[in-house]
């Protein structure tokens, strides 16, 4: 496996996508804008506070996107762009790359001005999977967020080759000078030395143990941690030290690390969650293209509990117009498979995710495209995405409300139970323990 190495925030070093011509997004007075969350890190740059976004005025149209730091919300005008896509592609949940709204300029090769192609006799590039070694010097990330339930995690990834079109998590690659769209499933920013750094932060006398999640933000089992293997080497750093984990993931592959996982779960240290959106394999080919099939994760939901490890399903995200009324029958399915517990979130569209996921709509489903934007509409205060802590996950109204009961009623016709509390009584530092040893 060969890396290519990047600089943060260079001048440009990709063929497509989003391109810098900008160390800082505009209107910032020549200061870069560094984070604090990981997945927002722009390489070796500084933390600062994650509460300012800056944003150019261009075009009437408007869109809802999470906009922070301002004592009234309201809507903000963003580019008016329309998706350059004339074809589907295969195997991406994107089918085109919506311009950064750090950038001031922005290259696309499905844009038929900017590449040397006759659209009419010949092909679009494929656009074959990135990666590219990730700098970073530090791998636990905390939020603050009271909705959340989980102050501490780790991501091995950023971007996630799964290509879920309405992953929250795509706009979090355009502070790496990427696009939200084609660049999010198809430019992956890897972790190599994920391991140590865990490995060193739990050994430092500030850890204070408590639950860490796998992933936050991506998936820890997407198609390349099959050959890399980094996840799995952070849960080997974690069985050594006995620190809880809860993880969730689309793939089977998680099956791989029963082990590991069986360790854990002998100290009361472990949960995993298999995500669940859909059970019609055709819908999940053209919404989550490259993760397991409905069927591959209930499997391993089964193998999971048959190795007695805390397993779950998160029937997430909910899709109302669209995959709400599947809810019950994924409940009874992971239940039959062995699921012990249950979550569930509604569809979030922050930032880019928007035109990203109508234009999916318009793609796949131009029949209920009106009627789905409609009852999310509904749900978010007649807009498509709401960021107020809380009701973003489970949103409000009436369409909220039947959700949240048809939850309830499935989980207790399907006989599942409440989520379980992980301990950190067995939490040990590999420092103090060989000192013992000798």
């Amino acid at each position: 496996m060969r890396f290519e190495l990047t600089r943060p925030f260079g001048l440009p070093v990709f063929k497509t996508g989003a391109i810098n011509r900008s160390a800082t997004p505009p209107g910032t007075g020549g200061k870069r804008p560094t984070l604090n969350t990981e997945n927002h890190r722009a390489f070796n740059v500084e933390r600062c506070a994650f509460n300012l976004f800056w944003f150019e005025k261009a075009g009437q149209q408007t869109c809802s996107i999470e906009h922070f730091g301002m004592t009234r919300r309201k809507f903000v005008p963003v580019v008016d762009e329309l998706p350059q896509s004339l074809a589907l592609v295969r195997g991406r949940g994107a089918s085109w790359s919506p311009a950064n709204r750090f950038e001031k300029l922005h290259v696309d090769l499905t844009d038929v001005d900017c590449v040397d192609l006759d659209p009419a006799t010949e092909e679009q590039p494929r656009r074959a999977t990135q990666y590219f070694r990730d700098g970073t010097k530090s791998i636990i990330t905390r939020n603050n967020s009271p909705d959340v339930g989980f102050e501490t995690s780790l991501n091995p990834y950023r971007g996630c080759e799964h290509g879920c079109i309405y992953c929250y998590a795509r706009p979090t690659h355009e502070y790496l000078g990427f696009s939200a769209g084609l660049d999010f499933e198809s430019k992956i920013m890897v972790k190599t030395n994920a391991p140590e750094l865990l490995r060193a932060e739990l050994e430092s006398p500030r850890w204070q143990s408590q639950t860490l999640v796998m992933s936050g933000v991506t998936d820890p089992y997407q198609p390349i941690e099959r050959k890399l293997r980094i996840t799995r080497g952070c849960l080997e750093v974690l069985v050594k030290f006995r620190n809880p984990v809860a993880i969730i993931t689309k793939n089977h592959l998680v099956t791989r690390d029963v082990d590991l996982l069986c360790e854990l779960a002998k100290h009361n240290a472990v949960a995993v969650n298999l995500s669940v959106t859909s059970l019609d394999p055709n819908l999940q080919q053209v919404l989550e293209p490259r993760t397991t099939s409905p069927q591959g994760r209930l499997d391993a939901i089964k193998q999971l509990r048959a190795a007695k490890i805390p397993i779950g399903v998160m029937v997430a995200p909910i899709i109302p117009g669209l995959t709400d009324y599947e809810v019950p029958k994924i409940l009874d399915a992971a239940a039959k498979a062995g699921a012990q517990f249950a979550g569930y979130t509604i569809i979030r569209l922050p930032w880019a995710v928007a035109p990203l996921f109508e234009h999916w709509l318009e793609e796949h489903f131009p029949d209920r495209k009106e009627k789905v934007l409609g009852r999310i509409r509904d749900m978010r205060g007649n807009r498509l995405n709401n960021s107020q802590w809380h009701s973003r996950m489970t949103g409000e109204g009436v369409f909220a409300e039947q959700i949240a009961s048809l939850f309830r009623v499935g989980c207790r016709r399907a006989g599942i139970g409440e989520r379980p509390v992980l301990s950190t009584a067995s939490f040990r530092k590999s420092t103090t323990q060989l000192r013992l040893e000798l």
